[in-house]
């Protein structure tokens, strides 16, 4: 026998019945319910912004970006996947158009090339240098295709659709990305 209930837990199967029931009520306008959602994905949003723009104010603007679009959009979501999943896309989209958005801004309030420089200096002087911390001085284009592609598993073909930039050129970024990381790292 087909129920209402039924047809509910096939559609969302992807998500928790707890879950499910939060996205409904912020969907439905419940903002301490979005407080709630807020507090329990904020950390991977904002892992996920650090990671694209490798700069912590940066990173706190796009993850404020995101969770002012999720309220706008979150009636987007229809549960066909898991809602991290839908939340994951949905902060690399925006963090990704964010950085295109700020980048005239960025340019004219800083020399970039400058501070690309200081940053290098000082992370050389550091003896505790993480990965990370390479990650964040690659340049822009070739930061986001290592990110998206090395660690948020992404194919060159979705990378190249979220970025508008062809599919040999997320590949050439991803390569330049490589190059540079184990260079810096001394491993050519």
């Amino acid at each position: 026998m087909i129920t209402q209930g039924n047809v509910v837990a096939a559609q969302y199967k992807f998500a928790s019945k707890s879950e499910w029931d939060l996205i409904k009520a912020v969907q439905g306008g419940d903002k301490q319910a979005y407080n709630q959602l807020y507090q329990q994905y904020i950390g991977q949003v904002y892992g996920l912004c650090i990671r694209l723009t490798g700069e912590k104010m940066l990173a706190e603007d796009a993850a404020q970006e995101v969770f002012i679009q999720l309220w706008r959009k979150i009636g987007n979501f229809k549960g066909d996947s898991k809602f991290s999943t839908w939340l994951h896309t949905v902060t690399s989209n925006i963090t990704i158009s964010y950085i295109r958005k700020q980048k005239g801004w960025l340019q004219k309030m800083f020399n970039i090339e400058d501070s690309v420089a200081m940053n290098a200096e000082a992370e050389e002087s550091s003896s505790s240098v993480d990965i990370e911390s390479y990650v964040a001085r690659l340049p822009e284009r070739a930061r986001i295709v290592f990110v998206l592609h090395a660690i948020e598993g992404y194919r060159h073909e979705e990378i190249a659709t979220m970025t508008d930039m062809a599919v040999g050129s997320s590949k050439a970024q991803f390569h330049r990305a490589k190059h540079l990381l184990k260079e810096w790292m001394g491993y050519e």
